[in-house]
């Protein structure tokens, strides 16, 4: 009889840098504390799991609960896999285009200090930017429906707040009396885009400083005079506010691949960390300003937790947001309306994925492949013949901050 442990890892992983680490860091708050406690927990004996045998050949695996924390590298597979299947049935036949909304660098203090304030005031200036810019006859002339999600840092783990959007190539004219398609290749004049945008954030934040909303301490307590602060917002008028639309998608599989590679995507996977020792962590990024290529990066392990710990959201924050006619309170009723105009037949409507079906069962659905076949005789089942109590107080289930 064979026993294993489905949890082993053989390379480097988040959780061991901050298992082996951790302690080191001074200053972190209680939210942050937590997240570390989960995602080092995850998969682990500390919050329990259960205890597999083969009910023909006897071969034996322990499967360890998840932490299901949305910050944790090894928790997304599932949720994008449930996300994306439910977004199947609303893909319509049109070119999607991907749109990118990103704030200056100058601001990234602001958004340290108060994340959800200006992280909202994002979401705001983006989703009123699309939509104005798209009314306007001179342009699009359409209302339109779109998805965005929130990344803040770029491939060395630093603070960069951005704005993905995906967006159907499209919308309703006015009274959805009909459809407006947008050129094949063309969405909407990306330095009208940037201007709009520019202005729609700037007043948001300087309305939000103005009602006392923002508040910063330590080496950036100095912008909490009214004058620095609108020094800092004068300099972000003289930088550039990159916006940039990428080439539609070839067909609705490509956007699916895509929503799914974005819409879950954690500061940093697993996959790109190459090594870890008493000093240093060293990963893989991409060097996007020589052509994407492939580059090492090395950091003093502290640096390292810190850059990570600059991505946690607050908790609660909502990181995926529907808009225009794509916006929850409506959309049945709105896609119905689009694929008439377009005349598409409508699907038959699939039902989310229940949270509460297994993910075995799931995973059989989506792939065809069963999950709990024995991977030693490839014949028998994997049945649960033991429970595996937690062995600290975090338990799975926990719901992810």
């Amino acid at each position: 009889m064979e026993r294993t442990d489905s949890s082993s890892a053989s390379r480097p992983e988040v959780a061991d840098i901050f298992r082996l680490h951790g302690h080191t860091l001074t200053g972190i708050t209680a939210e942050e504390q937590h997240i570390i406690d989960q995602i080092t927990a995850c998969r682990t004996a500390a919050l329990g799991g259960h205890a597999l045998r083969c009910e023909l050949c006897g071969y034996e695996e322990i499967s360890y609960n998840s932490c299901r924390n949305r910050h944790c590298p090894k928790c997304q597979s599932l949720q994008q896999a449930r996300w994306v299947e439910a977004r199947k049935a609303e893909l319509l036949p049109v070119g999607y285009f991907h749109v990118v909304f990103t704030i200056p660098e100058c601001l990234n203090p602001v958004a340290l200090y108060n994340k959800t304030v200006v992280y909202n005031i994002l979401f705001q200036a983006v989703s009123e930017t699309l939509k104005q810019v798209a009314a306007n006859p001179k342009n699009l002339g359409a209302q339109i429906g779109f998805i965005a999600v929130l990344h803040t840092w770029d491939q060395r783990l630093n603070l960069h707040p951005h704005i993905h959007c995906i967006v159907p190539g499209g919308g309703f004219r006015e009274g959805k009396s009909g459809w407006i398609r947008s050129p094949e290749n063309y969405f909407l004049p990306i330095p009208i885009l940037s201007a709009v945008f520019r202005g729609k954030f700037l007043q948001a934040l300087e309305q939000a400083f103005a009602a006392g909303r923002l508040s910063f301490s330590g080496t950036c307590s100095q912008l909490n005079d009214a004058q620095h602060f609108k020094e800092l917002l004068v300099t972000s008028c003289r930088s550039n506010w990159v916006v940039y639309a990428k080439p539609p998608f070839a067909g609705p599989e490509r956007v699916l691949r895509y929503l799914g590679r974005y819409t879950h995507r954690v500061a940093i996977g697993n996959r790109r960390i190459l090594s870890v020792d008493q000093e240093t962590v060293s990963f893989r990024y991409t060097d996007r300003k020589h052509q994407h290529q492939q580059r090492t990066m090395r950091l003093e392990v502290r640096v390292f937790m810190r850059r990570f710990l600059l991505h946690i959201l607050p908790k609660g924050f909502v990181r995926i947001r529907h808009y225009g006619f794509l916006g929850n309170p409506a959309k049945g009723e709105a896609l119905s309306r689009c694929r008439e105009l377009l005349g598409e037949p409508c699907p038959e409507r699939q039902a989310e994925p229940s949270p509460l079906e297994s993910w075995q069962e799931f995973f059989k659905e989506l792939t065809g492949q069963d999950a709990r076949r024995c991977p030693h005789c490839r014949k028998g089942h994997l049945i649960v013949f033991e429970e595996i109590v937690p062995h600290k107080a975090l338990a799975p289930g926990t719901e992810a901050a």
